[in-house]
């Protein structure tokens, strides 16, 4: 009976499901035909393989994700590839098929060996790759050593491997790769080929995560995938990284990837909201711009985002000033009110916008508490707004206001802006003739003149200089071309030996040191000074004006 028993064995078992690849590892380029954004490298290598005319020792750098090691593993298989036919030589377009190329691939090839010198930092590490280099390769035609992050290797291990790394054996090649080229030693560098990976541009990494997407059978909004390439900073491997964690939680909600989710995934501020905002700020509207920042932050939006956000608008609104080209993944409506700006703001305003929200960003970065420091940064930026440019305080000086803050019992009151200047209308004083020149964008002239300039007699039409301040000598014909240019009238500019007025910069100089000196004058600062000896008087506000 007992032999009559059948062994049927165990019972089948359901099929594995197959361990997920992060699409930064699924995606891999497997030729340098997918490799993106590094076409220089790619068309030096080719030309070097063509010759025959290839190095012994490759170093790759660049910022994490942009194919560094990558790129070491394709030159492994450039240089071993024997073709589908196994009669192939080293070719920059590696077939990919045969056994070499597959063994490289896989990791699994005997003669290319990778090395993370952040963990293998020592001299005895490096040995032992100088004694196995003498050693011809097994199955290739090259012995190819791959060492990652090679700036981590201690001083002693590079200079054990200086004297193989100059003269190596025939068979031997050495491909670095490493994020911080400057600690690589020089004596190193000197016997490399180096090439630098370059940051992939945004539009590239767009097109490319479009391209996963539509493998992947994934939908995902152009805005979204925008979004994803901008946070990515150049790099392949943070975006899909990025791209990675918005499917997943695009699966949660349903309807692909939007915009919308990104932002809110990323932390980023909504770009209408912060157009909503600059304008805010723009307008003066210190409650209002507040009240905005208040919604995003409470959105989850950090506040040191927002004002990055400002900033980066702010560089956006100064490149359509100056003409530049457009970037193709702005909205129209973006676009619009970018050049609405870019026409209403100066450029003097423009860099004084910049230079506020650039001291208001570090300020956030460090503040132990980032909303209160982003708000009043802000409420900086729209007090700062009101003050009078410096050609506009020489125009009160010269107007003999200079002595208005020693004798005023009361903080002086902000003198109000001049009406512009009709472009046909001369201007009544070298003050105006300063602000036209700023307004027509003679930025370097008018600031040449505001440091050197000494006036000696002026009238609409007709400036004298003093020779005795030390000018440029076609300073007069410039700024007589300039002001013809502007007015449409002949202008008639000369120098005298005279002393002069003082110039623009000493004028303001001199009014702000005056108005200091009224500030230590008042009650309460007199006090606090006394109290502390020590102290300093480093900005003081009147009224709606401010003095950093």
């Amino acid at each position: 009976m007992a032999d009559s028993f059948l062994d049927l064995g165990e019972p089948p078992q359901p099929p594995r499901a197959e361990a997920y690849r992060v699409l930064a590892r699924k995606y891999r380029p497997s030729n340098f035909n997918e490799l993106i954004g590094q076409d220089a490298m790619v068309q030096t290598l080719a030309n070097a393989i063509r010759r025959g005319r290839l190095a012994h020792a490759f170093l790759l750098t660049g910022v994490r994700g942009v194919g560094k090691t990558s790129t070491a593993r394709l030159i492994a298989k450039a240089l071993n590839c024997i073709g589908p036919d196994g009669t192939g030589g080293p070719t920059i377009d590696p077939c990919g098929v045969c056994e070499p190329c597959r063994a490289i691939a896989e990791g699994r090839h005997i003669d290319v060996i990778e090395m993370d010198a952040a963990s293998h930092t020592g001299v005895d590490d490096v040995r032992e790759i100088i004694d196995a280099s003498r050693y011809a390769a097994v199955s290739a035609r090259y012995k190819i050593y791959i060492i990652d992050e090679v700036h981590m290797l201690s001083k002693n291990a590079f200079n054990a491997l200086l004297k193989t790394l100059e003269e190596p054996p025939a068979h031997v090649k050495f491909l670095f790769a490493t994020t911080e080229v400057n600690k690589v030693p020089v004596t190193v560098l000197s016997r490399c080929q180096r090439f630098d990976l370059r940051r992939i541009p945004a539009e590239k990494l767009a097109a490319h995560f479009a391209e996963v997407c539509r493998l992947e059978a994934v939908e995902a909004e152009a805005e979204a995938l925008a979004l994803i390439a901008r946070a990515a900073e150049g790099s392949a491997r943070d975006g899909l990284s990025i791209l990675d964690q918005a499917i997943a939680h695009a699966g949660l909600e349903g309807g692909g990837v939007r915009a919308d989710m990104v932002r809110e995934m990323l932390g980023l501020s909504d770009r209408g909201a912060t157009r909503d905002l600059f304008a805010l700020v723009l307008a003066g509207d210190g409650p209002g711009a507040l009240a905005a920042l208040r919604r995003q932050y409470d959105l989850g939006v950090d506040p040191l985002a927002v004002l990055r956000a400002c900033l980066e608008t702010v560089h956006a609104a100064t490149l359509a000033k100056v003409g530049a080209a457009p970037d193709a993944a702005q909205p129209a409506e973006e676009r619009a009110q970018l050049e609405q700006w870019a026409q209403g703001l100066s450029f003097a305003a423009l860099h004084r916008l910049w230079q506020l929200l650039l001291r208001g960003h570090e300020e956030v970065a460090r503040a132990a508490l980032p909303i209160e420091a982003a708000e009043m940064a802000l409420l900086r930026v729209i007090h700062a707004a009101s003050l009078p440019d410096p050609a506009d305080l020489a125009r009160q000086l010269a107007g003999g206001a200079s002595a208005a803050p020693a004798a005023a019992p009361v903080a002086p009151a902000p003198a109000a802006a001049p009406a512009p200047t009709a472009r046909n209308a001369l201007p009544e004083s070298f003050a105006e003739v300063l602000t036209l020149l700023d307004a027509g964008n003679r930025l370097r002239l008018a600031g040449t003149l505001r440091v050197a300039a000494r006036v000696v007699s002026y009238a609409p039409g007709r400036i004298v200089l003093s020779s005795a301040s030390p000018l440029p000598a076609d300073l007069p014909r410039e700024l007589a071309e300039a002001l013809k240019a502007i007015t449409g009238t002949a202008w008639q500019v000369d120098t005298a030996d005279a002393p002069g007025a003082p110039t623009p910069q000493e004028a303001a100089a001199a009014a702000q040191a005056a108005e200091l000196d009224w500030v230590k004058q008042q009650p309460v600062v007199k006090a606090a000074l006394a109290a502390f000896p020590a102290a300093e008087v480093i900005g003081w506000e009147i009224g709606q004006r401010s003095v950093p």
